[in-house]
Order: structure tokens, then sequence, then C-alpha cells
């Protein structure tokens, strides 16, 4: 039993959240590759199950009810990340999948990654440079969000012990709408079914982002965001700070 305390955010804005949140197969082979041949894997903040190998033995745990009702698989759990109520060394591989910086207490979770698997493998960001990224120009209040986690890779990387960190740049026509998955298409932010997918964007007040979205449509139509941006339009993949954190044998 979740303590009403611990009750997820995402059961406020995770209706709907399949629409947008599809894996990307690209994504999705290094995150498999990380897993190495794990037979029996707990997924953590699982959400709707993105990224969750098909062909092992998974365990979803959410906090949110809303977030597990969307979620494909039989073997469902809600709970917090802090308290993970298996045995020791119950699973062979962990995955915590853009989930650690909406824990309330991200070494305890950690920690508790390590003591149920042997393996653990976290998809999380460089909050630093999302501040790089181009779309906080037009919502600079996306990076004042109180997250829980030190605001450095070594926030994750510290507590696991661990130095393997790797880089995973977004394609251009990345299908998972996290946060930097439109740097390449400015217009799809205008969508408000799109920001609703997106937590940095989706918690923040309609003072927050309508100004911003108002003037990023203004740009796309002058042609004043092709000006300043218009040089990424030539890559084919983006560093916006994502990175994949692997621990354990």
């Amino acid at each position: 039993m979740v303590p009403a305390t611990s009750l997820d955010r995402y059961d406020t804005i995770g209706v709907g959240y399949r629409t947008h949140r599809r894996p990307d197969p690209r994504w999705a082979a290094r995150i498999n590759a990380a897993l190495g041949d794990a037979p029996r894997i707990v997924d953590v903040g699982a959400g709707t199950g993105s990224y969750e190998p098909p062909d092992r033995f998974v365990v979803a745990m959410d906090a949110s009810a809303v977030m597990l009702g969307q979620h494909p698989g039989a073997r469902r759990l809600r709970g917090a990340a802090e308290q993970l109520p298996f045995p020791d060394d119950s699973f062979d591989a962990a995955m915590a999948i853009f989930t650690v910086h909406h824990w309330r207490d991200v070494s305890a979770g950690l920690a508790e990654l390590q003591r149920v698997a042997r393996r653990q493998v976290i998809l999380t960001f460089d909050n630093e440079m999302e501040g790089r990224f181009w779309l906080s120009d037009y919502v600079p209040a996306m990076l004042q969000q109180e997250h829980s986690w030190a605001a450095t890779i070594e926030g994750v990387t510290g507590p696991l012990g661990t130095d393997h960190v790797e880089v995973l740049p977004v394609p251009h026509d990345c299908i998972d709408g996290f946060m930097a998955a439109y740097w390449r298409r400015p217009e799809h932010y205008l969508d408000p079914d799109v920001r609703a997918c997106i937590s940095g964007l989706a918690l923040l007040a309609p003072a927050d982002i309508e100004p911003g979205m108002a003037r990023l449509a203004a740009d796309i139509e002058s042609g004043a965001w092709h000006e300043r941006y218009g040089h990424l339009l030539a890559l084919d993949e983006y560093d916006a700070g994502y990175r994949l954190v692997v621990a354990g044998k």
C-alpha cells in the first residue's frame, strides 16, 4: 500500500500518456544492450512500460494508478521506489527510465534497486545540459522546477558507485515525445497534448508557459526561430543531456 503522501504526480498528468510517449527503437536497442541477458527484470517507475524488453519476465512498479492503468503488462504493482516490496536479489536487473527526478529520496531508491537486483540501468538527464536546450529560451520556468536529486549525473552515479555513463543522443525523428524529442521540430511544442506528456512542461502554471508558446508560434511563422536555431536542421541527432547509467554485474 502506497502512503497517500507518496502518490505520484502522474495521477494528474499521466492521462493519455501512451499517445505521445512511444519507445523509440534506437533507444530501446541501447537499453536492451545495457540490460544484457538478464531474464528477470523489475521496472521501477515503469509508467506505461516503455522500453521494457518484451521477451523477458518483467515486473512493473509505479506509484501512479493512472500510469499503471495504461501499462499493457500482466505483472503490475503499485508502490514507491524507496520501499520495494521484494526480497534481496529477487531480480537479475532493475531498470528506471525517466523517473529518478520524481523520486522523493533518490539515494534510498537507488539503494533499493541495488538490494533487489544485481544490475541497475537508469535513464536520466543532465540538468545542466537541459539549460542549453533552446526551448528554455521560451519557457525559462522549466529550469526553475525543483527536482529531488542533485542537478548532475553524479547524483545517480555516486550512490550507485559506477562511472559507466553512456550518451543517448536524440534522433531528429524520435518517436518518444520527451522534453527534447522535438529539438528539430519546434511546431510540435505548440500542441497542448504533446506538452501534457512532458512532465517538465505539464507541471507548469499556464502563466509560465502560454506566453512562451505564443512567442514560439510567432517566431516560427516569421522565420525568427530558423534564424536563431536553423543550424540544428543540418543535424541528424542532438545531445540534449540524456544519459544511460549502468551499474552492477
